[in-house]
C-alpha cells in the first residue's frame, strides 16, 4: 500500500526525508518543508496508518517503519538521503542508521533518544492504550497535547495546538493503540550510536520533558562528530514551537552537504 507523501523542491535537489512524531502526521513538518524547499527536495510522508497512509494491517512496528522508509526510497529512485526524524521519527531514523546506513547521507535527530523504553514508561503506555479503547481518543489527545507543548505556547500558540489535537483525534483508534506497543517493544540503538558515520545534528527543545535535554547529549556524546542545538522557548515538538530557531539550525546544516551536480527542476507533489 502506497505511503501518501508530500513532496516539493527541486527534483534534482539534495533528498532530504522528514519522519513524523507519533501520534501526527507529515502536516507537523509543513513550516520545515517550506523552508526547505526552496534549496532541497523536501519530501515529507505519512507513516503507515496515519494521516492519509491507510493500514492494511494490526500490528506495528518500529521494524517495519523502517521497511518502509526503505521501500519509499526504493520508490522515489533515491539511492541516498537526509534523514529528519523527531520524536518516534527519531526513533525509525536511528534504527535506519543502524540497520540500512548506506541508504542515509546526514540525520537530523530532533526530540528523540535512543534508549529503549523503561519498565515506568511500558506501564505509562499500557495504561494510556487501556484508557483510549475503553474511553476514546479525546482525553488521550489533551494530555497529549499538555506533554509535547510548554505551558506558554499551549495558550501562544494555541491555533497549531488545535491542528495538533485534530490530527491526534482524525487517527484510527487501532493505529494509536498498535503504537503505543510498537514504542514500548521497540529496540535499544545505544550501541549503534558510536558507529554512526554520516553527520547529524541533534536538536531538543529546552523544556522537553519526554526525551529531556540530558537524552540528546547522551546522543551527542556517543555519535562521533555530532552536533547539539537546545532549542529555546520549545519542549516536545521543537519544530512547531520555535520554527526559527529549528530551521535555522536544520538549513545550516543541509547547506554542509555538496551540491548534487544534476541540472535544476522544481516540482510539487502531494
Amino acid at each position: 500500500m502506497p505511503l501518501y507523501r508530500n513532496e516539493r523542491g527541486p527534483t534534482s535537489g539534495l533528498p532530504v526525508v522528514f519522519i513524523h512524531g507519533f501520534p501526527f502526521s507529515h502536516a507537523m513538518w509543513l513550516p520545515q518543508l517550506e523552508a526547505a524547499s526552496a534549496s532541497f527536495r523536501a519530501i515529507a510522508y505519512d507513516l503507515r496508518g496515519f494521516g492519509a497512509s491507510r493500514a492494511d494491517l494490526s500490528y506495528f512496528s518500529i521494524e517495519g517503519h523502517v521497511d518502509d522508509l526503505v521501500g519509499l526510497l526504493d520508490e522515489l529512485r533515491v539511492p541516498q538521503a537526509i534523514l529528519v526524524g523527531l520524536s518516534m521519527g527519531g526513533y525509525i531514523a536511528l534504527r535506519a542508521l543502524e540497520r540500512n546506513p548506506e541508504r542515509i547521507l546526514g540525520a537530523v535527530l530532533a526530540d528523540t533518544r535512543a534508549e529503549a523504553d523503561s519498565n515506568e514508561m511500558k506501564i505509562k503506555r499500557a495504561g494510556q492504550m487501556k484508557q483510549i479503547l475503553q474511553e476514546g481518543l479525546a482525553g488521550f489527545a489533551e494530555n497529549q497535547c499538555r506533554a509535547v507543548f510548554t505551558t506558554e505556547n499551549l495558550e501562544k500558540k494555541s491555533e497549531i495546538v488545535r491542528g495538533i489535537r485534530d490530527v491526534i483525534l482524525q487517527t484510527p483508534l487501532a493505529t494509536v493503540a498498535g503504537h503505543l506497543s510498537a514504542l514500548a517493544a521497540r529496540t535499544d540503538t545505544t550501541a549503534a550510536l558510536p558507529k554512526i558515520q554520516v553527520p547529524t545534528l541533534i536538536l531538543v527543545g529546552e523544556k522537553d520533558t519526554l526525551t529531556p535535554p540530558e537524552a540528546a547529549r547522551a546522543m551527542h556524546e556517543n555519535i562521533p562528530g555530532s552536533r547539539l542545538e537546545i532549542l529555546p522557548h520549545a519542549a516536545h515538538l521543537s519544530n512547531l514551537e520555535n520554527p526559527e530557531a529549528f530551521n535555522r539550525h536544520l538549513l545550516q546544516f543541509l547547506r554542509s552537504f555538496p551540491i548534487p551536480e544534476s541540472g535544476p527542476g522544481r516540482s510539487e507533489r502531494r
